[in-house]
């Protein structure tokens, strides 16, 4: 009796329940390195307590997020080599220096300087704790950088040539800054900046409705909605200009988002709703506008977006799954731009702090970031299949040569391992935002402190004068 599932398919399986792990706490550390690095920054200036009480409580978290991340991120690396050799084989002499770029300046910065931010509070200067932060940041900055080149050229490759099976790098500027590349940098790192403002803001919209009103809670939910505030809208447009550019680099992948199979004259409508049938080919209870499909992805009344049925069955994408992640996805960005606004209404009416409705909104708004990065990530890859390096190398070519028994047990030990250790993480995080920050001494709240105050020796009193001096 053959398996129900090839090793192809379990292959794949795998690789996306290790990446769905890993992605959701690199996206968290990217956003939380940048903000404690504001945090840090304002106490420096001002010298008020509660930025630092924010930044000891949103580095325990970040430092979490960090380490899952590393480490889920090393399991998955392996796998390039234990489930898709002939990528590696294929693709490594692309990846695998752009891959080895990011250990080598991103990687390294980031674990030079991790254990300064977490632990040098009192052994080093309060100039010299700060650069270790800053440093930490633009090294989680970096990595997305060099991660993102590495995807992106996967997405819309160039410059490269083919030899002896595999491809021979030719311009390396051309491979890093390859079409896709500045979009899709863009995009997520802005995702990742909202992911961790969404955090921050329900951490403190849950604190708010539990009583507490001290300045640090006030501060990170107050400074989150403004982030949020400037940067949905922004994610917006970005998100706006990375589809006309996948329509023009990807057009197969814009059609299955859609769910449109025929090539219409004069104008494509907007599917707002509907379910994608591959093998009839036709989207099933569809709910169109005419020409709003042109108007999103052409910019234009009566721009053309060409149909799934003008590629061969076996170049499409699984429309049924990216028309639905797509719309997972922008639906969750409409409702973040709505309570962005409305935070800056109540804001404006001297009530963000008061209002319990919009405190329980935000809270459960929390974990819609890592809901849309989800969405967004299965918008992206799924939408490539079959190609693994688009137009280059098909998925099926990638495999390695094992049975799906091989794979079928691997891909169960990480179920269970995956959900015990990182099962625990979590919990273990959660827990913390649930403590919160450090309250401020009973009955008074502390709103200055000299910076690194415990490096300081204390100054040397006067010896008093002798006695008998005194009384002559």
């Amino acid at each position: 009796m053959e398996p129900a599932l090839s090793a192809f398919e379990l292959a794949r399986i795998q690789f996306a329940f290790t990446v769905s792990f890993h992605i959701i706490f690199p996206a968290l550390s990217i956003g939380l390195a940048s903000f404690i690095t504001v945090l840090e920054w304002r106490w420096l200036k001002t010298g008020k307590a509660y930025y630092k009480d924010l930044c000891l409580f949103w580095s325990k978290i970040f430092a979490v997020a960090f380490g899952m991340g590393v480490v889920s991120g090393v399991v998955m690396s392996y796998q390039f080599g234990t489930n898709w050799a002939g990528f590696s084989k294929f693709a490594g002499p692309i990846t695998g220096p752009l891959l080895a770029y990011e250990v080598m300046t991103a990687f390294f910065l980031e674990a030079g300087f991790l254990g300064i931010m977490l632990f040098g509070w009192k052994r080093v200067g309060p100039r010299a704790h700060f650069g270790a932060t800053l440093l930490v940041a633009i090294g989680t900055l970096i990595s997305t950088f060099w991660i993102l080149a590495s995807n992106s050229w996967m997405q819309t490759p160039q410059g490269f040539t083919i030899a002896d099976g595999h491809v021979v790098p030719v311009d390396w500027f051309k491979i890093i800054f390859n079409p896709s590349f500045p979009y899709r940098l863009a995009h997520m790192t802005l995702a990742a900046f909202i992911v961790a403002a969404l955090v921050v803001a329900a951490v403190g919209a849950w604190h708010l409705l539990k009583g507490r009103r001290d300045p640090a809670v006030k501060k990170m939910f107050s400074m989150a909605l403004w982030l949020l505030l400037i940067l949905t809208p922004i994610q917006a447009l970005v998100g706006d200009q990375h589809g006309l550019n996948t329509r023009e680099y990807q057009p197969a992948k814009i059609a299955a988002i859609e769910g449109l199979w025929e090539t219409e004259q004069g104008g494509t409508a907007l599917n707002l709703f509907g379910i994608p049938d591959m093998e009839a080919e036709t989207t099933r209870y569809a709910v169109s506008i005419p020409h709003l499909g042109s108007l999103i992805l052409t910019h234009s009344w009566d721009g053309e977006i060409r149909g799934l049925k003008e590629f061969p069955k076996e170049d499409r994408p699984d429309s049924t799954v990216v028309f639905w992640s797509f719309r997972i996805m922008a639906g969750l960005g409409v409702l973040m731009i709505l309570m962005s606004a409305l935070s800056w209404w109540l804001r404006r009416r001297g009530r963000l702090f008061d209002a319990k409705w919009f405190h329980r909104f935000v809270v459960a708004m929390g974990p819609t970031g890592f809901i849309s990065l989800l969405t967004g990530w299965v918008t992206t890859e799924v939408g490539r299949q079959p190609w693994v390096v688009y137009g280059v190398m098909r998925t099926s070519h990638a495999v390695s040569p094992l049975t799906a028994q091989q794979v079928g047990i691997s891909l169960m030990a990480f179920v269970v391992v995956y959900f015990l250790v990182f099962g625990t993480g979590v919990y273990y995080m959660l827990k913390l935002m649930k403590n919160g920050p450090a309250l401020p001494p009973a009955g008074q709240e502390v709103e200055h402190d000299t910076p690194h105050d415990t490096n300081k020796r204390p100054k040397r009193q006067p010896m008093p004068a002798p006695k008998h001096l005194i009384d002559a």
